[in-house]
């Protein structure tokens, strides 16, 4: 069995749809390439386990009104590339 290093844009965002459904989101509401940029950051900045950690994190935030999803990310997004630990 082979495991795609590489996910298509098309099956990216096929499996936002689907998750967003089954997690009574609004598929409107989620800005994969803000996702994404947050992931690169963190996990060249800090480590790459910590960057789907920091995602659920920021989200947490955002869902919880903390901030907004936009202003999560770019707090963490600018904490992860000044960091050393």
């Amino acid at each position: 069995m082979t495991n795609p290093t590489h996910l298509p844009p098309e099956a990216l965002d096929s499996w936002t749809r689907a998750a967003c459904d089954e997690l009574g989101l609004d598929r409107s509401d989620v800005d994969i390439a803000l996702i994404l940029d947050l992931a690169r950051d963190v996990a060249h900045g800090v480590a790459r386990p910590a960057a789907p950690v920091t995602a659920y994190l920021a989200g947490l935030a955002a869902g919880r009104g903390t901030m907004t999803p936009e202003d999560a990310v770019r707090r963490v997004s600018s904490r992860a590339t000044q960091w050393s630990s």
